[in-house]
């Protein structure tokens, strides 16, 4: 397993420097088409991947890898709508999105990673752990149902009110650059505020993504695989549907329902084995009749999100 390990960092890495470095040199606005070809580009590559697995490692490896990449996408479009307003708060210039969200999700690469295998820890540990995981996915499916409308307040958000604390921050962006040296002495852009939004949002998420794979698998390579192709492809599909994020009204419910299931599941465990192939069905189908149900009854209220502006 270890040559898997390190062939997934080689290639992943590979890719983002690629990325960065060489396709994404130059800021630029992500134009729909480029979005499209790079989501695609993502899915296909996690699948390929999911393909390794099933030949090396058999059908139940490959069907969990499938089953957590699907839970951790779907949960990680929920992101989609917060970034929006995140950016729309700091009011960043579209065409720097792409390097906010690009080291944002670096960053995401290593503390979930420290998440994973923590709780991996606790639950070989501690089983009774996966209780507990169990009943703070079902609360947090039920409060997901209950609030639709979601908030950001970036001004109370304490990364940022301590990076104003140690370093001052300018009030306009200087380019693409996260800090800038003035008269002598060093400040903090606006961009490197909306890094740390992006950071601790993605935490904020991980907290509820991370212990719902758990009901699907305990294998630290699985879980955290799927979570970084899934993470990976959410850059390229808020470029993609950003514009669309409020067609899809209903999905808030059915990711609610997704929590809940695999809440469930957890807490059931013991006595009754739910088959990773049941489970990847029944999260496939919720997705699906919410997003069709959100496409079928259109929500008919002007749901605009008003202008914020940035405390100074």
């Amino acid at each position: 397993m270890i040559w898997w390990w390190i062939f997934f960092a080689v290639v992943i890495l590979a890719m983002l420097a690629l990325d960065l470095g060489l396709l994404n040199r130059k800021t630029h606005v992500i134009k729909m088409k480029e979005a499209m070809l790079w989501t695609a580009f993502w899915v296909t590559l996690a699948l390929l991947f999911c393909a390794g697995i099933y030949f090396f490692y058999g059908h139940g490896k490959a069907m969990e890898f499938l089953a957590g990449y699907l839970i951790e996408y779907s949960l990680s479009i929920d992101n989609l709508f917060v970034f929006m307003l995140i950016f729309r708060f700091f009011k960043v210039p579209v065409e720097y999105e792409h390097k906010a969200l690009f080291w944002g999700i670096f960053l995401a690469l290593v503390t979930r990673g420290v998440f994973i295998f923590a709780g991996v820890a606790l639950i070989n540990a501690f089983s009774w752990v996966m209780y507990i995981f169990g009943v703070f996915l079902i609360f947090t499916g039920i409060k997901m149902a209950l609030n639709k409308e979601t908030e950001v307040h970036p001004d109370k958000n304490i990364a940022i009110k301590m990076l104003r604390f140690f370093i001052p921050v300018t009030k306009s962006f200087s380019g693409a650059r996260f800090s800038v040296v003035k008269r002598g002495v060093r400040f903090a852009t606006p961009m490197l505020a909306v890094l740390l939004a992006l950071e601790t949002t993605d935490i904020l998420f991980a907290v509820d993504s991370i212990p719902a794979i758990f009901a699907i698998t305990k294998d630290p390579f699985i879980i955290y695989t799927s979570n970084v192709f899934a993470i990976l492809g959410l850059r390229s599909l808020f470029f993609a549907i950003s514009g669309l994020m409020r067609l899809f009204h209903l999905l808030h419910y059915g990711l609610a329902a997704i929590l809940c299931f695999v809440g469930v599941k957890m807490l059931i465990e013991d006595f009754f084995h739910v088959p990773v192939a049941a489970s990847l069905m029944v999260i496939a189908s919720i997705l699906v009749v919410s997003i069709l149900s959100s496409i079928i009854w259109p929500d008919k209220e002007e749901d605009e999100v008003p202008p914020v502006t940035m405390k100074e």
